[in-house]
């Protein structure tokens, strides 16, 4: 190994969806409150370069880091889990390995070898995998995929040559598999786990530890047999239940014992970790005092990962105030037909969402005036301060053309448009058209802001130049902004000349932002303005209004 970090390899079994995620970020967060530097990498077996133009309702939500990486969403558990920031390093896909391995062959780097998968491919895997370990203690790598899948063949090849290459105590694999309980026959059934694990061992890949998920307790008999037949110590057989929060499952990991493997395995010396304040926030999750409901107005409701993190933000505010948040799903489009007031009459606060297209755009705009003109705590997400901005210009300042170039290409009064040239998080100069590739034309990343004294955005960040990430392709037009603040309508941050935030004083809270406050988000530290919106909610569902 190229430097001291220790890395655990998780893999999956049987079938996708079985929480890979999830446990990888639990172990992390188990070895980071023991005290260890910890950091994670996300593998991901697709062609795509990255899932930044897939549709989120086959991919779920694309997840932004701060230095602007379009990334799985499972980068964000492990950013929510570690309360840390990650960032293009930890996540690496079959298309970018091969892109990387392409342009070295093309530029002659090979010295005229034929190129392959073995050694080629797989030494650029491991090299990205050494390359996101440095400067750490532990790093938790998962694969993605399902063993046995022909696109994941060169990644475990790339993981048993890194066992293979270094000290029995450097490295570690765990395998989550699937132990299926058959009503019929009233027992839980251990079959699946042990061909799966059959078919690890064959690419030359054994398991240290095994994570089986299962819908109830798996007793210490059927422990002890998975251990036997599958070469795993009996206190390296862990089960995983369904949790009621995601954010239980470092302590049902530790409750059944998967701290002892980890200290044997790699001879630790540190002390069981400290999950005081984390447990807290999962009992307030899980016990909440107090109840809100927020109406959520969204067009990717058939898939709710497509808004993971942000659900995921609100119920960090959830429970830092002890409170559930209800969240009522509104499709945008049912909110035109039916009506605003039939659909949101109910709520205590008001939320729509990010997004593209013109498609529901109509039903967000009729939400976003009925909780201007009802005085219900609004907040508008990126889409969500577009349409803002556009309904109270055609609404109150009375400009009834205004849309966005995003809608209308022809409109003669473009509030919403794209700026072709623009400093990105590196500093450059970057060019972006209507022509230009879809993975390339988006502000990405995290950007500076300073909120405007006295506003409610000032009040959740204070005064100091604050940052937070973006992923858009339009701008909220400036040339408007005299006309909107004579109308009562406030910009109460920019970056540049980028409009970043705008509110309405008058209002009860009114504020809407075009970056995703919902990536920085963790459950022991809340984003702020996210926060904020939940705490004014609490206080308007207690008669504040």
């Amino acid at each position: 190994m190229q430097n001291n970090c220790k890395i655990i390899f998780v893999t999956g079994g049987v079938l996708s969806s079985l929480g890979k995620g999830i446990t990888s970020a639990s172990v992390a967060t188990i070895l980071k409150h023991s005290g260890y530097k910890t950091t994670m990498l996300k593998i991901d077996p697709y062609l795509n370069v990255d899932p930044g133009t897939m549709s989120p309702l086959e991919h779920g939500e694309v997840f932004v880091t701060e230095d602007g990486a379009e990334t799985d969403l499972d980068i964000g558990h492990y950013e929510r889990f570690l309360n840390t920031n990650l960032g293009k390093i930890n996540n690496i896909t079959t298309g970018q390995i091969y892109s990387k391995v392409i342009k070295k062959e093309r530029q002659g780097k090979y010295l005229g070898q034929t190129i392959q998968v073995i050694p080629h491919i797989v030494d650029e895997i491991k090299s990205a995998i050494y390359k996101a370990s440095v400067g750490f203690e532990f790093m938790i790598v998962e694969l993605g995929g399902t063993v046995g899948d022909i696109e994941g063949m060169p990644f475990l090849e790339a993981v048993r040559e890194i066992v293979f290459e270094n000290d029995k105590s450097k490295t570690m694999n765990i395998h989550v598999t699937l132990v299926p309980y058959l009503k019929a026959a009233g027992e839980l059934k251990t079959k699946p786990t042990q061909h799966s694990v059959q078919e690890l061992r064959r690419i030359g890949i054994k398991p240290h530890m095994l994570v089986c998920r299962c819908e109830r307790d798996l007793p210490d008999q059927l422990k002890k047999k998975l251990a036997y037949s599958c070469d795993v110590n009996m206190d390296a057989v862990i089960q995983a239940k369904d949790a009621k929060t995601i954010y239980a499952v470092p302590k049902e990991f530790l409750d059944d014992g998967i701290f002892g493997p980890l200290v044997t395995h790699f001879n630790l010396d540190k002390t069981k970790p400290d999950m005081t304040k984390w447990n807290n926030l999962v009992n307030n999750l899980l016990n909440p005092q107090k109840t809100i409901k927020l109406c959520f107005v969204g067009k990717y409701l058939k898939l709710k990962e497509a808004y993971k993190s942000l659900l995921e933000a609100i119920s960090h505010s959830g429970a830092k105030h002890n409170t559930k948040v209800d969240i009522i799903w509104c499709d945008s489009e049912t909110v035109k037909l039916k009506g605003a007031k039939n659909i949101l009459q109910n709520c205590d606060c008001i939320l729509v969402a990010g997004g593209f297209g013109d498609r529901g755009v109509d039903g967000k705009i009729e939400a976003i005036k009925y909780a201007r003109t009802h005085d219900i705590p609004y907040f508008g997400i990126c889409l969500g301060m577009q349409l803002a901005y556009i309904e109270y210009l055609q609404n109150v300042v009375g400009i009834k053309d205004a849309t966005s170039v995003e809608f209308n290409k022809e409109t003669k009064e473009p509030a919403v448009y794209l700026i072709e040239e623009f400093i990105n998080t590196t500093g450059s100069k970057e060019i972006r058209t209507v022509k230009s590739p879809l993975g390339g034309t988006m502000r990405l990343g995290s950007y500076p802001f300073e909120a405007k004294k006295g506003t409610k955005l000032y009040d959740a960040y204070g005064k100091d130049i604050q940052k937070e990430r973006h992923r858009h392709r339009y701008e909220a037009n400036p040339i408007y902004k005299e006309r909107l603040q004579k109308a009562g309508m406030i910009i109460s941050a920019q970056s540049g000349e980028l409009i970043e935030a705008v509110e309405i004083p008058s209002h009860k809270w009114f504020v809407a932002v075009q970056f995703h406050p919902e990536f920085t988000s963790t459950l022991e530290r809340p984003n702020p303005i996210i926060d904020e919106f939940i705490k004014v909610s609490i206080k308007n569902k207690q008669g504040e209004r």
